[in-house]
């Protein structure tokens, strides 16, 4: 079991590495096929200076041919992703193909909102591939833990409830206040989480996003009319929601 575990990781790792080639590139729209390349000599990266987490740890953060730093962004993403497949490695039964579909999915599902997070952390996009492989990937979930109600209001509340808001603000202010792809990623998230997980995520995503907002302006890392990435805090409540639900119960019990 413990061999299985290693594999299961070091395998989530390389999915890991993936995401950060999606972080780099769809973006920029460039193909994902060609090869790695350093950031500053653009050479090529050899396939023993791309294993996930210990290559940045040889090489010390730097690229072998021109001593460029390599982003600590790297070998976080790679770990995020690892933690994922520790996470869900507990429910995994052995012998039920079941099981380990939903193994996958989830860890799949866990490296988008991985990729999701920073390319809007650096863009201000949420990308419609992503939120489309998403849906891809939660739909069947969706649809086998939960009646057509369940999951159908959920979708509806994930993506009326926001665009609505959004208008009201526009009417107010002249500006728009959420982006479509936020609105899209609550109407995929409303497929799985239901009427009241995604209203949860709406209320949670936009006080966690408050305060942060509150911490940079008293702190003038922002000025008031700096934008701030929004889609970061619905995946953290979202991750929270999916991977670690015990946490938000615990919290609404006590309040």
């Amino acid at each position: 079991m413990i061999l299985l575990k290693s594999i299961l990781f070091f395998q989530a790792l390389c999915l890991g590495s993936f995401v950060n080639v999606l972080i780099g590139r769809l973006p920029a729209r460039e193909s994902l096929m060609t090869r790695s390349r350093c950031n500053h000599c653009l050479t090529k990266v050899f396939w023993f200076d791309n294993i996930p987490l210990l290559s940045y740890l040889l090489l010390r953060g730097k690229c072998r041919k021109c001593g460029g730093v390599i982003s600590w962004r790297y070998p976080f993403v790679e770990l995020l992703c690892g933690l994922a497949s520790i996470v869900l490695m507990g429910d995994i039964d052995i012998s039920s193909i079941w099981s380990w579909y939903n193994y996958y999915s989830y860890l799949l599902i866990a490296c988008i909102f991985v990729a999701h997070f920073f390319i809007d952390l650096d863009h201000f996009l949420l990308l419609d591939e992503l939120n489309l492989a998403l849906l891809l990937l939660i739909l069947p979930l969706a649809i086998s833990r939960s009646s057509w109600v369940f999951w159908g209001t959920g979708a509806l509340i994930g993506v009326l409830f926001p665009l609505m808001v959004s208008w009201l603000f526009y009417v107010m202010r002249g500006q728009v206040g959420l982006g479509g792809g936020d609105i899209k990623l609550w109407g995929v998230l409303g497929f799985y989480l239901g009427p009241v997980g995604i209203m949860q995520n709406v209320f949670l995503s936009c006080a966690l996003g408050s305060i942060f907002a509150v911490i940079f302006l008293l702190s003038r890392r922002l000025g008031k009319n700096t934008p701030i990435a929004f889609g970061p805090f619905i995946l953290i409540v979202v991750s929270i929601q999916i991977f670690i639900p015990n946490m938000l119960r615990n919290i609404f019990s006590i309040y």
